[in-house]
């Protein structure tokens, strides 16, 4: 988006719950922009990059107002507004706010929820934080194929049991086993540097076929199946779009090697739940790591709450402390891309909504 306002007339609101010192942050790298932060209108974190904040917080209407005004009167936000798809969709209607940037990764899919007309689409930017999880979502990839491999979840039930089995039964080994990995965007690759670190052979899939540092074998999803036959684990990273969703489904699991370790931590839409319960029942995936859902919070009738060799995490695996942080230095330098006419990192496609 080219944007011919000078300096001194740009006003930025910080929309969610951000530290004193990132705000500070983003004022000393831009110190020409009017930066708008009312702490006492923005519900407090209850953990490290909580940014929706405490849902027990109320505005009084003298809040509100001002919450909403100071939006209103920004070009840039910092965040949707109430960080949700409705914040997104009332503050579009408002016709001034030109960027936002949001601070999910996967933020197409609020964008999608707010139901924009197509000239609030391509008259918004909107930034996704993409890139900024990558690499605490390697490291929890990583984790959840180590755990099949080496057999924790058993481990773990032998030890609530106190048993002690008679038999030793042997683990599987990373090193020179094969990983395939959906999706090489920056949490892929991110993702396949910690997997050759381990002596694993990387293969995967990406919408546009090129080669990627560190990857033996790239492919689109159409050459999918052919890479699972020989695939000791597999890792999704896909987002949640039209095109990805069940997209591990019966056919797939059914192409994967007996005995296939399985990480999620793309979106949960990507995996046919119902078609997982059954690869696991039939010993085509041997264990499940899964920080993603379909449905969100996992509902407590689910069959993967209690199943033996499935992980449940509840979609945390992409927090860390240092996301505030990073989210700010993303947002400093797109910053700088804005003024400039310059392309904004990681915009959300508005028309697949990734």
């Amino acid at each position: 988006m080219m944007n011919t306002m000078t300096l001194k007339d740009l006003t930025v609101a910080i929309a969610v719950p951000l530290e004193a010192e990132h705000v500070e942050s983003i004022r000393s790298a831009h110190p020409a922009i009017t930066v708008l932060y009312e702490p006492e209108l923005l519900p407090p974190e209850r953990f490290p990059a909580d940014h929706a904040g405490d849902p027990a917080f109320e505005r009084t209407p003298e809040q509100e107002a001002r919450y909403w005004d100071m939006l209103r009167n920004a070009e840039v936000l910092y965040g949707f507004p109430n960080e949700n798809a409705a914040g997104l969709a009332k503050i579009a209607a408002s016709g001034k706010v030109q960027w936002i940037q949001a601070m999910a990764a996967g933020a197409g899919g609020a964008v999608k929820a707010a139901k924009l007309s197509e000239t609030e689409l391509h008259s918004i930017a909107v930034t996704s934080s993409a890139g900024v999880h990558g690499l605490p979502l390697a490291e929890f990839a990583m984790m959840g194929v180590l755990n099949g491999f080496k057999r924790s979840a058993e481990m773990a039930a032998d030890q609530a049991a106190r048993h002690w089995p008679e038999l030793r039964t042997p683990t599987r080994l990373a090193s020179g086993s094969n990983v395939v990995i959906t999706g090489l965007g920056e949490i892929g690759v991110a993702t396949a540097r910690l997997a050759r670190a381990l002596g694993m052979n990387v293969s995967g899939t990406k919408r546009t076929v090129e080669p990627v540092d560190g990857v033996d074998t790239v492919t689109d999803t159409a050459g999918l199946p052919g890479l699972l036959a020989k695939a000791d684990a597999v890792i999704n990273t896909l987002p949640g779009t039209p095109y990805t969703e069940k997209m591990i489904n019966a056919e797939i699991f059914a192409a994967m090697k007996p005995g296939t370790v399985l990480v999620n931590v793309g979106r949960g839409t990507v995996i046919d739940e119902d078609a997982l319960l059954e690869a696991l029942d039939n010993g085509q995936v041997s264990y499940a790591c899964l920080d993603v859902f379909a449905v969100e919070p996992l509902p407590e009738s689910s069959p993967l709450w209690e199943h033996p060799r499935v992980m449940v995490s509840p979609h945390t695996s992409a927090l860390s402390v240092a996301e505030n942080r990073l989210i700010a230095e993303r947002f400093i330098e797109n910053l700088s891309r804005f003024q400039t006419g310059e392309p904004l990192l990681h915009v959300v496609d508005p028309v697949h909504f990734y």
